[in-house]
């Protein structure tokens, strides 16, 4: 199944080979390997289809130097933020702003969420942290689903570009997708960005139902429903800094 995506990163397919502090993601476009260290510090090689985790290892060895070296400069410019959970969640994107509280049940294994109007309660085993991130991301991603579709379903009306279906997920590497099946994914992520940022990116993926590939033909038609388009794409794709820490894309 080809997909059309718009990209945190690299590209949206990822695999990890348990290989230690990298991830490695195939790619059917790379030609060579290639490293590519993010802002925060994690580190991606991407390869091309059927290489060997030796070829992989031995190319990371060779350049560990520049990515200690990277990753360094990263620090300098970006200091790391300590992990924390969240008091208060702010979402740009549908104007949005909650604060968060977390009530311990005792001999809870779970942490459920639960919303009261401007507050989201976080109940259960509130003191591991790792469930509540994952709990967090289940409410996004329901937001998300509920605040996303009719968006789609309007610019899908404007554009003239139609769809199959709309999902949302927690992608690392990318900004949103359209499969050649018409499934539209979008990062829930882009909850934290502006509206204009998220209302650009629907259009951007709304325009593959018509061109698989960035074209210029693709970028023409993006055009015709978003005059700004470069602007807003540049900015979009230095936008991963207003995401949290803690959701941990990066």
């Amino acid at each position: 199944m080809k997909r059309a995506a718009l990209q945190l990163g690299l590209f949206p397919e990822e695999r990890t080979d348990g290989l230690s502090d990298f991830s490695v993601r195939e790619s059917s476009r790379a030609r060579r390997l290639s490293i590519k260290v993010y802002p925060r510090g994690r580190v991606e090689v991407v390869v091309p289809k059927r290489t060997g985790p030796r070829d992989v290892q031995a190319f990371v060895d060779e350049h560990r130097d520049w990515i200690r070296h990277t990753r360094a400069s990263f620090a300098e410019q970006h200091p790391p933020e300590p992990f924390a959970l969240p008091e208060r969640v702010e979402l740009r994107a549908v104007d949005a702003c909650v604060r968060v509280c977390y009530r311990a049940r005792p001999g809870a294994k779970s942490v459920r969420f639960r919303r009261h109007g401007e507050t989201l309660v976080l109940t259960g085993r509130v003191s591991d942290e790792q469930r509540c991130v994952a709990a967090l991301k289940r409410w996004l991603k329901q937001v998300a689903e509920e605040a996303f579709e009719p968006r789609l379903k309007a610019l899908s009306a404007l554009t003239g570009q139609a769809f199959e279906r709309m999902q949302v997920r927690g992608q690392k590497t990318c900004w949103g997708s359209h499969s050649s099946s018409g499934t539209i994914s979008i990062n829930y992520c882009l909850l934290f960005l502006e509206p204009v940022l998220l209302r650009y990116l629907m259009i951007h993926e709304l325009c593959h139902a018509r061109h698989m590939n960035h074209s210029p033909r693709y970028w023409q038609l993006v055009e015709r429903f978003e005059p700004d388009y470069r602007a807003l794409d540049r900015r979009l794709s230095e936008s991963w800094r207003q995401v949290p820490a803690w959701v941990g894309i990066h």
